[in-house]
């Protein structure tokens, strides 16, 4: 059974950077596409960051330039690199990976993947103050 776990979340001021972690449990696949979704207090979930199996990502606009995603597959990790982060990133991060028969694509300059994923973590929590 697929199993993600989030790692890595915490407090930082603002301009601070965090790096979360995401380790993927009996996720064999190889086609796919997983994303790092992150829901701030009183707001909707929102995708951020999305990869896919032919190694194209996709970023939120508003986080473009300053998160990156990747994965090592050696570790079967995926990773959400987080720089100058500001008030507006807290919130709490979901690693997520497709588990459908595809297409296996992220959507340009989204951070989506084209399908939802169904597989998710627990969350790690960030906390960003000014």
């Amino acid at each position: 059974q697929v199993k993600l776990v989030e790692s890595g979340g915490g407090s930082v001021q603002s301009g601070g950077s965090l790096t979360l972690s995401c380790e993927l449990h009996e996720y064999t696949r190889s086609r796919w596409c997983m994303a790092w979704f992150r829901q701030g207090p009183g707001k909707e979930r929102e995708s951020v960051a999305a990869i896919d199996s032919n190694d194209n990502r996709s970023y939120k606009e508003s986080v473009k330039g300053r998160f990156t995603i990747s994965l090592d597959n050696a570790k079967k990790t995926l990773y959400l690199h987080m720089n100058t982060l500001n008030s507006e990133d807290t919130g709490m991060y979901y690693c997520a990976a497709d588990l459908s028969y595809g297409p296996w694509v992220v959507i340009r300059d989204t951070g989506r993947c084209y399908v939802v994923p169904e597989a998710w973590g627990q969350g790690t929590l960030v906390n960003v103050s000014a």
